[in-house]
C-alpha cells in the first residue's frame, strides 16, 4: 500500500480529486497518508478533516523557507509517504526538500510546460493568443516547473473563452490528468531517459 502526502494551500480542489480517486480505486493501493497545508485557512484542509484524514497546518509565514521545509519534511516522513502530491501548493520546495524524495514528488501545472510557467499561467495562455492550452504532471526538481513530464493533456482555446472559462476546462482536465499520473508513478513501470518519461512495454 502506497502513502501519499498531499501539499496544499488553498481550495485543494485537486487533492479532492485525488481523494475520490482513491476511494474509487481508480488509484490502486494508495492511500493518503496525510494533508499538509502551510495557511490555516486553506479550505482543502477542511475538506481533508471532513474525509477523516489526518491534515496539519505548518504556517510558513515568517519562516526561512529551509526551516520550513524541514518541519514539513519531517511530517511525511513520521507519516511514512513514500509520493507527496503538491494540489495548488503555493511555496517554492528548497533543493533539500527535493532531494528527500527523488523522483518522488510531483506537480500539476495548468499550461503545457514548458509554455507558462510560474503563477497565472490561464492568463498567460490567453493574453498570448495561443489556440490549445491544457494542464502539466510532472516531477518536481530544484527548478520552477521544470522536472521530467509524466501527462500532459490539451484544452483547446476556445473564441468564447475567457481567463477565467479556460481556466474552468483546463481544471476539469486536471482532475482527469493527476490521478492518471499517479498511477503511472505508483506502478513504476517507466524510465526517464534525459527529459524523456517513457513507459516500458507490460508483458
Amino acid at each position: 500500500m502506497h502513502s501519499l502526502g498531499i501539499l496544499l494551500s488553498g481550495r485543494g480542489s485537486n487533492f479532492v480529486s485525488i481523494a475520490d480517486s482513491i476511494d474509487a480505486r481508480r488509484i490502486a493501493d494508495a492511500r493518503i497518508s496525510v494533508v499538509i497545508s502551510n495557511r490555516a485557512e486553506a479550505t482543502g484542509i477542511a475538506s481533508a478533516r471532513e474525509r477523516g484524514l489526518t491534515a496539519l497546518v505548518i504556517p510558513s509565514k515568517g519562516k526561512p523557507r529551509e526551516a520550513h521545509d524541514r518541519e514539513v519534511v519531517s511530517a511525511l516522513k513520521q507519516h511514512q509517504v513514500d509520493l507527496v502530491c503538491l494540489a495548488g501548493y503555493m511555496r517554492l520546495l528548497s533543493p533539500w526538500f527535493v532531494q528527500q524524495f527523488p523522483r518522488r514528488i510531483l506537480n500539476i501545472h495548468p499550461s503545457l510546460l514548458p509554455a507558462f510557467p510560474g503563477l497565472e499561467a490561464q492568463e498567460q495562455a490567453f493574453v498570448y493568443g495561443v489556440k490549445v492550452s491544457g494542464c502539466t504532471v510532472h516531477f518536481v526538481d530544484e527548478e520552477l516547473d521544470h522536472g521530467a513530464i509524466i501527462v500532459q493533456k490539451v484544452v483547446p482555446v476556445l473564441d468564447g473563452d475567457d481567463e477565467r472559462t479556460l481556466a474552468a476546462r483546463i481544471l476539469e482536465q486536471e482532475h482527469v490528468a493527476y490521478p492518471e499520473a499517479i498511477n503511472l508513478v505508483l506502478r513504476g513501470n517507466f524510465e526517464i531517459l534525459g527529459r524523456r518519461l517513457q513507459v516500458k512495454n507490460e508483458k
